[in-house]
């Protein structure tokens, strides 16, 4: 079951200005020069992929009712490499990227007009001629343990894996989540699990494994945030970069179609993604280098003087190195914090785990 759209603040006048513009221009745009309604939208056919596609689009709508009034949004699912090939580790198959391959090859040969995304399956560095437009209100960035029927959370609120017995099989795609339990939990094991997040629930009820992980963003959205046994605080799991944030891409050329999404992004997001996207590019390891990174506003208020925490994490495959390091500064460099702390981990970490 889906749940409900999330709730959406009153349009800005910012906003309402800029919407207001763009339908004026393309009204008033001789039919020759007019902009081809609808718009086709570049997503994921997955259900997760919907739901946040969707909820991107009504509060566009929301907050232009003329688009809405106009019919000016067009699906387009795509399927992606990511999605083709479920029986094999993504670093086997080509690695970062792989989710937005297709999509994007789509928005450059004109085919759609704008994609969402997930922002955690966006390539570090998007291909010459595509922009980031815009990025959407975080939900919870933490990632949540689902147990196995037959397995209970344990009691020690300091030890979340205690519910599995030694040698417990974690079905898990991700190096990242992997490295971190084995710094933990060296007894356990792993195998892969991929698929939606239906899919993967269902392999671990047919007891497959013994546990998954998930990002409980995911769960949050599609309305099953009941089948997180433990939810990972960051403390103990380092989230991956983006993890939680829908992201929109576009033709950098597409001028006016930018203005229009960045106007609904939402500043802290914008703020915490740069951060985490700059350590990434700083580290820019092989697809099979574990690296978390997890920002967040220290400040109630929104502005140039907010305050933001980083931590980045960098380890080894089998958790037998893992470096995790923080750094606090001003929003407005959140670019820089993320390079400066990159090359803090790249420094004082093994070369090998960069490479392949």
């Amino acid at each position: 079951m889906v749940s409900a759209q999330p709730s959406q603040t009153s349009p800005s006048p910012t906003l309402q200005k800029i919407a207001a513009e763009a339908a004026a221009r393309q009204k008033a745009a001789p039919p020759q020069h007019r902009r081809q309604l609808p718009l086709r939208v570049g997503t994921r056919g997955s259900p997760l992929a919907l739901w946040q596609t969707r909820a991107f689009l009504t509060r566009l709508t929301r907050f232009c009712p003329v688009l809405r009034d106009m019919n000016a949004f067009q699906e387009h699912l795509i399927n992606t490499t990511g999605d083709q090939v479920q029986n094999r580790a993504l670093a086997e198959i080509g690695g970062k990227g792989l989710f937005a391959k297709e999509i994007h090859e789509a928005l450059l040969d004109g085919r759609i007009d704008f994609a969402v995304h997930s922002l955690k399956d966006l390539e570090t560095t998007l291909p010459p001629g595509l922009v980031l437009a815009c990025t959407m209100r975080r939900e919870d960035a933490r990632d949540a343990l689902i147990l196995r029927p037959g397995f209970t959370p344990g009691n020690d609120p300091n030890d979340p894996y205690s519910a599995l017995p030694e040698g417990a099989l974690v079905g898990c795609a991700s190096v990242r989540r992997q490295a971190q339990m084995l710094h933990v939990r060296p007894d356990l094991r792993f195998g892969l699990l991929r698929g939606n997040v239906q899919t993967r629930l269902d392999k671990l009820a047919a007891r497959q494994c013994d546990a998954t992980l998930l990002a409980l963003a995911g769960l949050r959205r599609l309305g099953m945030e009941d089948r997180a046994s433990i939810v990972l605080e960051p403390s103990v799991m380092v989230p991956s970069a983006g993890q939680g944030i829908v992201g929109v891409t576009v033709r950098e050329s597409d001028i006016e179609l930018r203005e229009l999404l960045s106007a609904i992004e939402d500043y802290e997001a914008r703020a915490v993604s740069t951060a985490e996207r700059a350590l990434l590019a700083e580290l820019d390891g092989s697809c099979r280098t574990p690296i978390g990174g997890y920002a967040r506003l220290l400040s109630p208020s929104i502005g140039a003087k907010s305050e933001l925490h980083l931590t980045g994490l960098v380890a080894s495959e089998d958790g037998t190195f893992l470096l995790r390091r923080d750094i606090v500064g001003q929003a407005s460099d959140a670019e820089r914090m993320g390079h400066e702390l990159g090359r803090s981990l790249r420094a004082d970490s093994p070369a090998s785990i960069f490479t392949d």
